[in-house]
């Protein structure tokens, strides 16, 4: 099993702080085995089985538990007063009005509670407005390419790796898998796939037309590290179509798409006038395995957004807000604002070594006149400083 120590970390920090730890992510990427990794880790250090609950509602053996106030009783019989106790609840949006539960084992001072769910729904507008202040998120994606290695281990050629990582899958049991048959990787994905569009999008929002859903995925996940409005996208889905999708359904199902995280939103920040625009952004998919679901041509095409996806999800990752930016007429891949105020400005591309592929990249940061720092993330062999921009091989930043 391998380690998620950015995560591993952070649970580590916020043990025995008041507050909720919720763990949020797409379906399979890994949010029950880290709950298993840092339960492991408390035994370890000593705490007593006794004193950890952990429950999965997607067991067979916890289907029985629908009412939360009966749940409530059977996990508070066994706590006592004098001791602290460690409650984990995995996919607790299964549990009807889950929202009252979590509160009511909040204020027990006694209990360190962590719960997980795979849609945003548990972070609703309900629920974040009960839990104001007592909550804190953490976001878990498919491994990084330093974990994908990791789980790779007999293999050492990184290049090589590399290539597979922005074709194939990331998600961990996707990853375990390929090393056996990409048939069942295939299939693997394709469940995936069906369960977050039909169940956690379709039966959730009672939809009942999927197959406009399916559309605008299609064109989204072709769309990767291109500039998108519900305008551009209703155009061209509705050139050649009998019946037209609405600006407003699309609206309604970009949100849906964020909600199950499947699709992230990078919003457009003006870095000159130091503001967000409302109109485009663009969308990165979680896991680009699941986007050779869509595609027609799979391995070894559109390399550079492809990339420009796996930088989006590192910084995202190593903290801060990250922001596709504008200044003047010019355009950043990324603007990263860091918790400390900092900000960071990032230019993606698979290669630079044409001088006017070169010049576009640099030209970009030229008129920025911070100080902050600039970096320029390609695959080219060479890490150098180019006028104070840093150009980086972008494998031995992933694995820095």
């Amino acid at each position: 099993m391998i380690q998620r120590e950015t995560y591993l970390s952070k649970l580590r920090q916020l043990k025995d702080q008041n507050l909720i730890k919720v763990i949020t992510g797409i379906r399979r990427c890994g949010k029950s085995t880290l709950l298993e990794a840092f339960k492991n880790e408390l035994l370890s250090s000593g705490i007593s089985p006794r004193n950890i609950v952990f429950l999965n509602f997607e067991e067979r053996e916890n289907l029985n538990f629908t009412d939360w106030t009966a749940l409530y009783d059977e996990i508070i019989k066994n706590v006592s007063n004098d001791e602290k106790y460690y409650i984990f609840l995995d996919e607790v949006q299964l549990i009807n009005d889950f929202e009252k539960l979590i509160n009511s084992l909040y204020t027990k001072k006694n209990i360190d509670l962590y719960v997980t769910g795979s849609n945003a729904y548990l972070l609703s507008s309900e629920l974040a407005t009960l839990l104001t202040g007592r909550y804190i998120a953490i976001n878990i994606q498919p491994y990084s390419f330093k974990e994908y290695i990791l789980a790779n281990n007999d293999d050492k050629n990184t290049d090589r790796l590399f290539r597979k990582y922005i074709n194939d899958s990331s998600f961990p049991e996707a990853v375990t898998l390929s090393q056996n048959n990409q048939d069942l990787v295939n299939d693997y994905l394709q469940s995936i796939y069906d369960t977050v569009i039909i169940k956690d999008i379709a039966q959730r929002n009672k939809l009942r037309n999927i197959h406009n859903l399916q559309r605008i995925i299609s064109f989204l996940f072709d769309s990767v590290g291109s500039y998108v409005s519900p305008t551009n996208i209703a155009t061209e889905l509705n050139k050649n179509s009998q019946k037209s999708i609405s600006h407003n359904t699309i609206i309604k199902y970009l949100d849906f798409l964020t909600q199950s995280y499947i699709l992230y939103a990078a919003p457009r920040y003006d870095i000159k006038g130091k503001e967000l625009l409302s109109t485009n952004e663009k969308y990165y998919i979680v896991d680009l395995g699941l986007r050779n679901i869509t595609a027609t041509n799979k391995y070894d095409t559109d390399l550079g957004h492809k990339l420009e996806n796996v930088v989006y999800f590192e910084l995202f990752r190593r903290g801060g807000k990250v922001y596709v930016g504008k200044h003047n007429d010019k355009e950043i891949d990324f603007v990263v604002q860091k918790p400390n105020n900092e900000r960071e400005y990032y230019q993606v591309a698979y290669t630079v070594n044409d001088e006017k592929t070169f010049k576009r990249e640099i030209s970009a940061f030229k008129n920025i006149k911070d100080n902050y720092p600039k970096y320029l993330l390609t695959l080219d062999f060479d890490n150098t400083n180019i006028e104070g921009i840093q150009k980086l091989n972008v494998i031995d930043w992933l694995l820095k």
